[in-house]
């Protein structure tokens, strides 16, 4: 099967894990419902060049000592819970956009980039994608995986995108300082609720 007849299949399997809720995309609305989707930007940027990142590693044999330690994956799940739970507190105590209190700052490109290393969610779809999009002892494997990186990129930038917006949208129609904090806290529910997700 050649590399441009999987693209179509490829395309659609990012898809999916991009727009069905998780730890990125909770985190994403959010941040765009607490600083607005412009200050949410580095955290959209830094999940599409993290998750690229790991596709490569994953790809290049990260993925096979991944899967050959078994306890690792259980405490990523542990790792990963405990800073969902940190950043849903931030969300929760966050004064809507544009505020600008030290408790409020947004995560950075290199923290969620860094994130992904952690994400649970992440590392499924990644151990799931390069399998199944690589050729088992081909002479290109090193392009195969750079598609799936540059694919996975193009469809989880958009997808974020419009979780962010989501999010702004929403803190912006419920724009007293009441409104915006329930909207925080529901916020801050759902990314803690992606943690219940990631433990059942």
């Amino acid at each position: 099967m050649s590399l441009s007849s999987q693209l179509l299949p490829m395309f659609l399997f990012a898809l999916a894990g991009a727009l069905t809720p998780g730890p990125n995309n909770m985190i994403s609305a959010g941040s765009g419902a607490a600083f607005g989707f412009r200050r949410t930007l580095p955290q959209i940027w830094g999940v599409t060049v993290g998750f690229a990142v790991m596709i490569v590693a994953i790809g290049m044999g990260l993925g096979t000592l991944f899967l050959a330690i078994p306890y690792m994956h259980q405490t990523l799940k542990i790792v990963g819970s405990l800073y969902l739970l940190y950043l849903a507190w931030k969300i929760a105590n966050a004064g809507g956009p544009g505020a600008g209190a030290a408790v409020e700052k947004p995560m950075t490109l290199l923290q969620s980039a860094l994130f992904q290393w952690v994400n649970p969610k992440a590392w499924t779809i990644a151990l799931s994608i390069v399998p199944a999009f690589t050729t088992v002892g081909g002479d290109d494997l090193f392009g195969e995986v750079a598609m799936i990186a540059a694919v996975s990129g193009i469809v989880a930038f958009p997808s974020l995108c419009l979780w962010a917006g989501f999010g702004a949208l929403l803190a912006r129609l419920l724009s007293t300082p009441r409104q915006q904090r329930i909207v925080n806290y529901a916020m801050a529910a759902l990314v803690a609720l992606s943690v219940v997700m990631l433990l059942l």
